[in-house]
């Protein structure tokens, strides 16, 4: 019986890269054991003419080819969750638009699904050639820190393309949480897991919208919603910061009693009075992450709005 596979692929100002990843789609369909593809691009709030490429390309092969476009950029966990929902396909692998994910390692990923039994087959990095040195450095900081701090774990390098079953993708789904890190997800629900690695490479075209400052908030609301180290840590900022103030009344105490006379020293005093106020505020800061977190899925406003879909 023939299998269909659906790509879900997100989308935010790639209208250089849309035609020219559909055509290498289109180049290795043979390699995939003709299962048929459905092709789910999500368009993010594009400021160019991603929809209208889109729209182009849908009315061009309307049998594979759909969208869906939001009203706004609601980010790529949202387009990631939205295309998740919208697949009807046996299989679901997860790419982006810019061919940085090999389509030819779908044979490969396909083959470790059907033939070798695994649910998952994802991908990873062996290097980061091309990065600039600071956000190698960071990225490898966060995969090290998580994996200390965490019981999820997750490997260093791993993409986001990935092949997984529908069983799979139903437990990803379940997990409607509005504070979305799919690597994190996708490692939460388990499943028999296998990764290929492989070299990495450059965009075929446009510009990457991830800057170092949104890496670094990704990064921060990752290590929030998949561990509570941060409030542990806080925890024992505040016992310390006692536990020292407290050794340091006693030894204003006994000073006054041995020796008499006031304690000098405002200057030292000052700063002692910066520090303790400075990890006050960096625990409110933690708990502050936290509660944000909470007051966002309290209100349980949607994931994504759709403007348009076909």
């Amino acid at each position: 019986m023939t299998k269909k596979l659906s790509l879900v692929v997100p989308c935010f100002n790639e209208e250089q890269t849309i035609p020219l990843f559909y055509a290498a789609l289109q180049a290795v369909k043979p390699q995939l054991r003709d299962a048929e593809l459905e092709y789910w691009f999500i368009n993010d709030g594009s400021r160019d003419t991603t929809l209208e490429v889109l729209r182009d390309l849908q009315q061009k092969d309307p049998q594979q080819v759909h969208y869906i476009s939001f009203s706004r950029n609601f980010g790529k966990e949202a387009a990631l969750y939205a295309g998740l929902q919208a697949t009807t396909g046996d299989y679901v692998a997860v790419m982006d638009a810019d061919l940085q994910d090999p389509p030819e390692q779908l044979a490969e990923m396909l083959a470790g699904i059907e033939d070798e039994g695994y649910d998952v087959v994802g991908t990873r990095r062996i290097d980061r050639g091309g990065e600039p040195m600071i956000r190698s450095f960071f990225a490898n900081g966060f995969y090290w820190f998580i994996n200390k701090i965490s019981s999820t774990p997750i490997k260093n390098g791993v993409r986001d393309f990935r092949l997984m079953t529908r069983q799979v993708v139903d437990a990803v789904l379940s997990m409607s949480e509005y504070n979305r890190f799919s690597k994190g997800i996708l490692s939460w629900v388990g499943f028999k897991t296998k990764y290929l690695s492989y070299e990495n490479r450059d965009r075929v075209g446009g510009k990457t919208s991830w800057s170092f400052w949104k890496l670094l908030r990704y990064s921060i609301d990752g290590i929030i919603d998949f561990s509570d180290a941060p409030l542990n840590l806080a925890t024992l900022v505040g016992f310390l910061s006692f536990l020292v103030s407290l050794m340091g009344v006693v030894f204003v105490i006994v000073r006054k009693i041995i020796y008499g006379g006031s304690v000098t020293g405002w200057a030292s005093m000052v700063s002692i009075i910066l520090m303790i106020g400075g990890l006050q505020l960096l625990c409110l800061g933690i708990l502050g992450k936290y509660i944000g977190s909470i007051y966002l899925e309290a209100k349980k406003r949607p994931i994504y709005i759709i403007k348009e879909k076909k």
